[in-house]
């Protein structure tokens, strides 16, 4: 079994940090650097993604609070009316997602830019970075799963459990390498974030099965279900219809070509 370790919190003058912040961070900051670099390699223009990375953060983490707040702990609302405005006061992996989406859905169509030529930068880009983000996750044990003997269960102080901080991380690590693995392929250009959101999807789904529900502070169930595994469905449903749809052809692959000479056939 994993030891049981909560990695303390440290103060930085008037700011407290704690583990979790700190990995969450520098899972955006990685996101934001694979994203732009993978950009250049594609021959697109890197500085659309930098300016919506502002933007891209901000919505992510007011969309991860209120999805929290609203379907995972709604009881938390009877702390403050002004709940609603501590986005640091937990967050939602799947608010974030849908935060960023409806940022670039707004962004790339300001700009008059397709989000299409971006997309398998933005696979290549988020997944490690959620990966590194999901370790904070891990850091504080802030997922406690069900009481097992698996071997790669955590010793927390109330049972060996599973942690789906850590089993998550260890999934995006995965689907971070095939992405890499695939980057080049042909067949796969412009496919890669389908293909991240179906890959991701099915491990969510499957994985929130074994989330505690014997804990007093546990994710709310609809039917079942949590609400990131009604997400996962939406995000199916999305990945299917990208990697089966036809591609167009992508902005860095429309280069204008020479002017041709007229040339005379014989008849």
């Amino acid at each position: 079994m994993i030891p049981y370790w909560h990695a303390p919190s440290f103060k930085l003058g008037p700011l407290e940090l704690n583990p979790f912040n700190v990995f969450v961070a520098a899972g955006i900051l990685l996101a934001a650097r694979l994203l732009t670099k993978q950009a250049e390699r594609e021959g697109l223009d890197p500085n659309p993604l930098a300016d919506f990375a502002m933007w891209g953060v901000a919505a992510g983490m007011l969309f991860g609070h209120w999805v929290h707040l609203f379907f995972y702990h709604p009881e938390e609302m009877s702390k403050s009316p002004f709940q609603i405005f501590r986005f640091w006061d937990g967050l939602s992996s799947f608010g974030g997602l849908l935060g960023g989406i409806l940022a670039a859905v707004v962004f790339f169509r300001v700009k008059k830019l397709r989000f299409n030529d971006y997309a398998d930068s933005f696979a290549l880009g988020v997944a490690p970075g959620w990966a590194v983000a999901r370790l904070g996750c891990f850091a504080v044990h802030d997922h406690p799963g069900k009481l097992t003997d698996f071997f790669l269960a955590v010793q927390f102080p109330n049972g060996n459990r599973h942690d789906l901080g850590f089993y998550d991380a260890i999934v995006l690590f995965a689907i971070t390498g095939l992405l890499y693995a695939l980057r080049d392929m042909p067949k796969m250009k412009g496919r890669l974030l389908p293909l991240l959101a179906l890959l991701y999807a099915a491990s969510r789904f499957s994985l929130d099965f074994l989330r505690a529900t014997d804990l007093s502070y546990v994710d709310a169930r609809y039917f079942g279900l949590t609400p990131a595994q009604y997400g996962s469905l939406l995000l199916v449903v999305y990945g299917l219809w990208g990697l089966l749809r036809k591609q167009a052809p992508s902005a860095s692959s429309q280069k204008p070509s020479a002017p041709r000479g007229r040339v005379e056939t014989a008849r």
